[in-house]
This record gives C-alpha cells, sequence and structure tokens, in this order.
C-alpha cells in the first residue's frame, strides 16, 4: 500500500536520527528506539547458480539476533572485555534510496527497503573498511512514537571485509 508522503518522511527522518545514535555511541537511546519483540538479523550471503531462489542462506547468519541479546551486546561494548572495539570504532551510516509500503493489515506499521554505505575507522590509520548492501526495516508506531520491530540486513559482500563484526549497522 502507497505510504502518504508526510507517514513517509517521518519514517526517513526516524532512520536518519537511529542511525545518528548509532555513529555517536549512544547504544542505550538506540536500545529505547526497539519495540520489544525487535529482530535483528543479517544472513550469511553465498555465491550460487542463477537458478537458486535466494543468494542468501536461509540457516546461516553473521548475526540473528533480539532485543534482549542487543542489550547483552551492548552492555559488553562498555565493558572492559570489549577488545575488539577499544579503542572504538568510528563508523558513518549513508542511507539511500528509501522504498516504503504500508503495512496492509497493520495501519500503524511501515516497511522501508534501504541502501546503506557503512564507513569504519579505527585508530590512528589511514585505512578504513566499507560495507553496502540493502536494509529491510519494519518500524511500528507505539504510544505515539515510532520504533523499529525488524531489521534484515542483506550485505553485498559474500565474505565480510571486516576483521570482526563488533559494529551495529
Amino acid at each position: 500500500m502507497k505510504v502518504p508522503f508526510d507517514l513517509y518522511h517521518e519514517g526517513v527522518e526516524f532512520f536518519l536520527q537511529e542511525a545518528e545514535l548509532i555513529d555517536d555511541r549512544k547504544f542505550k537511546e538506540w536500545l529505547n528506539v526497539m519495540t520489544e519483540d525487535f529482530t535483528y538479523r543479517i544472513p550469511i550471503r553465498v555465491t550460487r547458480e542463477k537458478a537458486a531462489p535466494s543468494e542468501f542462506s536461509q540457516h546461516s547468519s553473521l548475526m540473528n539476533e533480539t532485543k534482549s541479546t542487543m542489550e547483552i551486546r551492548i552492555m559488553r561494548t562498555f565493558s572492559e572485555y570489549n577488545w575488539a572495539e577499544d579503542p572504538a570504532s568510528r563508523t558513518r551510516h549513508f542511507l539511500t534510496n528509501f522504498r516504503a509500503r504500508q503495512d496492509e493489515q497493520h495501519e500503524n506499521e511501515l516497511h522501508y527497503k534501504t541502501n546503506f554505505l557503512l564507513y569504519r575507522g579505527k585508530f590512528d590509520s589511514t585505512s578504513f573498511q566499507f560495507l553496502s548492501g540493502e536494509r529491510h526495516d519494519s518500524i511500528r508506531k507505539e504510544d505515539g512514537e515510532w520504533k523499529l520491530s525488524k531489521r534484515l540486513i542483506l550485505l553485498d559482500h559474500t565474505t565480510v571485509p571486516m576483521s570482526n563484526l563488533a559494529i551495529f549497522i
């Protein structure tokens, strides 16, 4: 179902503010924009023949999280045992090509397909890393505020060009 422009714009603004929370490392605030039934998944991309139904594994994921497991990941981020992110990465999310549709069964839910480019810098190095792909996000209005209920990340990469995925996309 086509999304009215004002609703579409509210969703785009939500995602831009959400990306800013992640880039500013305000992860605890980021948890507050998630629904209780939030899911976050990054299936593994595999190279297959043209006739295959999907380029993504139905059985294996780089990440398969819920709000509860994201809370644990975020608590670990601020612990003294997070060696992968000490010092912390600098990230910048670039979001583009927002395509939206309204849920036909639930008027208070919007589904977006968005292209992304994620920049990651570490240490004082002149080298950097990029991830690119497509996100399939669902947001739901709860108590008058938009909340992220689902994120499916489809990476363009079959091999992740980073030593770890201790960051959020």
